[in-house]
C-alpha cells in the first residue's frame, strides 16, 4: 500500500502488508553494544507500555563492537520476548546479509540465516524480514524465491529490503509480480531532515508508484537532529562524531534553527518535531529511532501524539532543502 499524510494530522498506525505497526519503530541496534540486556529490557518494557509494538534489528548487530561476533540484538530481544511471553503482541523485524558469517543474498545463505535469526529471537516466526544490503551478483529472482519459501513455510510473514537501488528495487517487484512470489511491501530508506536525497527522487518514487511503505533509518541523523549537537557542546555518545559533522553544514544549522522554532511552538523537544515531519512525509510509515535508556522515550513516542500545521512542515521541508 502507499501511505500518504495530510499536512496537519497527526499519524496513525500503518500497514505493511498483512501487519499492523505503529507509527514510531524502535531501533534495536543499541541492545548488546551501548545498553546491556537490564537497560534494554527497560526501554522495551517502558517503549511497549507507551503504545509501540514495531521493533527492528538486524543479524549483524552489533558485530561492529570488539568481542561481538553479531546476532547480539537478536539474542537480547529474543531473551526479552521470552521473559515477557509477549511474542504475538508485538511486531519483530530483522535483516538478513551482512552478519560476518553469512554475507550477501544467496539462496543459501538466507535459508541459513533465518534459522540462526530464529534461534537468538527464540521465536518461530520473523514478521517482517529485509534484505539489509542488496546483493547485484545475485540475481533478484533467487534471494525471492528463497525468501518466497521462508513465507510458504511459516518462518517470515512479510519481506521487505533496505539499501537497495531503484533500479533493483523495482526489477525485485516486477520478478514478485510476475511470478507470484513473496513481494517487497516495505523499504528501509536512510532519510531524515539533513538526509534527503538518500531517499527523495527515482528510489521515492519507485515506492509511491509500487505501493511500498518507507520505515527510515537514521531517522534523527545518529543523534543530531535531538537538538544536543549545539557549537562548543560535548556530547558523550558512541555517534557523537558522525553527528556533530552536520554542525559544520549550513543545511544543519538551518534545520536545528526551523526544529527549535517549531518546538517551542508545541512546548516539544526538537526529536518529536524531527520525527513529526518525518512520520508526515509521503510514503513514510514509520520512522526508526533507538533509546539506550528509558529517559531518551518519551521524546521519541510523543510522535504518536504531535500534530504538525502546514506552515510548520513548509519551514522544517525549506530549511532541509
Amino acid at each position: 500500500m502507499t501511505v500518504t499524510h495530510a499536512q496537519g494530522s497527526a499519524p496513525t498506525p500503518k500497514s505493511l502488508g498483512s501487519l499492523s505497526v505503529s507509527t514510531l519503530c524502535l531501533g534495536g541496534n543499541v541492545f548488546g553494544w551501548t545498553a546491556d540486556e537490564a537497560e534494554s529490557f527497560a526501554v522495551l518494557d517502558a517503549y511497549v507500555a507507551g503504545g509501540g509494538n514495531f521493533i527492528d534489528t538486524a543479524d549483524v548487530y552489533s558485530a561492529w563492537v570488539p568481542g561481538n561476533k553479531g546476532g547480539e540484538s537478536e539474542t537480547v530481544l529474543g531473551n526479552w520476548l521470552a521473559a515477557r511471553g509477549n511474542r504475538d503482541d508485538v511486531v519483530i523485524a530483522t535483516k538478513v546479509g551482512a552478519h560476518p558469517d553469512h554475507k550477501g543474498l544467496s539462496a543459501a545463505t538466507i535459508k541459513t540465516a533465518v534459522d540462526l535469526s530464529l534461534s537468538r529471537l527464540r521465536t518461530d516466526h520473523i514478521d517482517l524480514y529485509y534484505t539489509h544490503y542488496d546483493d547485484e551478483s545475485v540475481e533478484v529472482g533467487e534471494f525471492l524465491t528463497a525468501l518466497d519459501d521462508l513465507v510458504k513455510a511459516g518462518k517470515v510473514r512479510e519481506i521487505a529490503a533496505s539499501n537497495i537501488s531503484a533500479r533493483r528495487l523495482q526489477e525485485s517487484l516486477d520478478f514478485s509480480d510476475r511470478e507470484g512470489v513473496a513481494r517487497y511491501v516495505a523499504l528501509q530508506p536512510h532519510y531524515n531532515l539533513v538526509s534527503r536525497d538518500t531517499y527523495e527522487g527515482e528510489l521515492a518514487d519507485v515506492a509511491a508508484r509500487n505501493g511500498v511503505a518507507a520505515v527510515p533509518y537514521y531517522a534523527l541523523a545518529s543523534g543530531f537532529l535531538t537538538g544536543k549537537y549545539r557549537p562548543g557542546a560535548s556530547v558523550d555518545s558512541a555517534r557523537s562524531e558522525k553527528a556533530a559533522g552536520y554542525l559544520a553544514t549550513d543545511r544543519g544549522r538551518r534545520v536545528l534553527e526551523a526544529l527549535d522554532t517549531v518546538a517551542a511552538a508545541h512546548g516539544a523537544e526538537p526529536t518529536t518535531i524531527a520525527l513529526a515531519w518525518l512520520a508526515a512525509r509521503p510514503t513514510v510509515a514509520a520512522p526508526i529511532a533507538s533509546a539506550r535508556t528509558v529517559s531518551q522515550l518519551p521524546a521519541l513516542l510523543a510522535v504518536n501524539e504531535l500534530v504538525l500545521t502546514d506552515a510548520e512542515m513548509s519551514l522544517l521541508t525549506e530549511a532541509s532543502a
